[in-house]
């Protein structure tokens, strides 16, 4: 499989993006190519992002961690950023996206990985890694869930709200929500403001390419029989059996996510945990926490 070329960015926003980055596409089926930016010639760490962002969430991290050490690997998730945008939702299971990214990993035909994630990119990069453990020699969790809900759980708020039909669509597709309230979620909300913010919603300005953000927030479970509850047990036994280096960074005013910590800390007892006033997308907030729980971890696993 060869890399393509990447689609078109506005100068704007390469500006921003590490120095000495690469973009490329790598069709990942027939019909969907999965965008991916490099920085860097050292040890992989595979940072994958979630709903409704793309990998411009880790530049931060990518700087701090440097180009010679470390080969940052950033892809955006189908549906968003700069990879395809399918137009029909039920291609977004998280069983789809886990394959995507698994073909996607499998092209860059690495010996070894670091893997971060967080929101949907914590499941999507475990449920396609599991399939791929060899490949992992330690991981670092942000604010993402690792296993399936315990019976009885009550989704959020955020997603009630992305079940409820006709006014989400409208909100989702029409007004460009949530991409343009990504500050509402963080703990200091000028974290997402001015060409941040912009840089988020650029690939999904128009409205035909907003499929995902709603699709993958059904992704969530909202009950005990949702479709993504079998591969969210695959992520929880990977998780619970490896025997690598794991750290958590956990932004504490995250009010999607930020009640997960308990959860994860049962699926991953004994990894270390840095709390933090960070709200959800925490790799604004507090990238040089996770960077150094990066280090900590690839000196650990080397």
């Amino acid at each position: 499989m060869k890399p393509g070329k990447a689609p078109q960015m506005p100068e704007w926003i390469e500006e921003m993006l590490p120095a000495g980055h690469v973009r490329y596409s790598l069709p990942v089926d027939a019909n969907q190519n999965l965008h991916v930016m490099e920085t860097g010639s050292g040890f992989p760490v595979l940072m994958v992002h979630g709903n409704p962002t793309w990998g411009f969430l880790y530049r931060q991290i990518i700087n701090q961690l440097g180009t010679e050490r470390f080969r940052g690997i950033t892809p955006d998730l189908i549906g968003l950023g700069f990879s395809s945008k399918p137009r029909d939702s039920s291609a977004h299971t998280l069983a789809n996206h886990a394959e995507w990214l698994g073909t996607a990993i499998d092209a860059l035909s690495l010996d070894g990985l670091i893997f971060v994630g967080q929101d949907w990119g914590g499941p999507i990069g475990l449920r396609a890694l599991a399939d791929r453990a060899h490949l992992v020699k330690g991981m670092v969790v942000l604010n993402t869930v690792v296993a399936p809900p315990r019976a009885g759980f009550k989704p959020t708020a955020f997603h009630r709200f992305a079940n409820m039909p006709i006014v989400s669509n409208l909100a989702f597709q029409w007004a460009g929500f949530p991409q343009k309230m990504l500050h509402k979620v963080q703990g200091d909300s000028a974290s997402i403001s001015g060409k941040i913010a912009k840089a988020y919603q650029y690939p999904l300005k128009k409205r035909k390419d907003r499929m995902a953000p709603l699709a993958l927030a059904r992704m969530v479970p909202s009950h005990q029989d949702h479709p993504s509850i079998a591969d969210l047990a695959v992520c929880r036994d990977f998780a619970q059996n490896f025997k690598g280096p794991v750290e958590i960074v956990w932004g504490k005013k995250d009010p999607i996510l930020g009640r997960a910590l308990k959860r994860t800390r049962e699926v991953l007892p004994n990894a270390p945990v840095t709390e933090t006033g960070a709200g959800h997308f925490l790799q604004e907030e507090v990238p040089d926490q996770i960077a150094e729980a990066i280090l900590r971890v690839f000196e650990k696993a080397n």
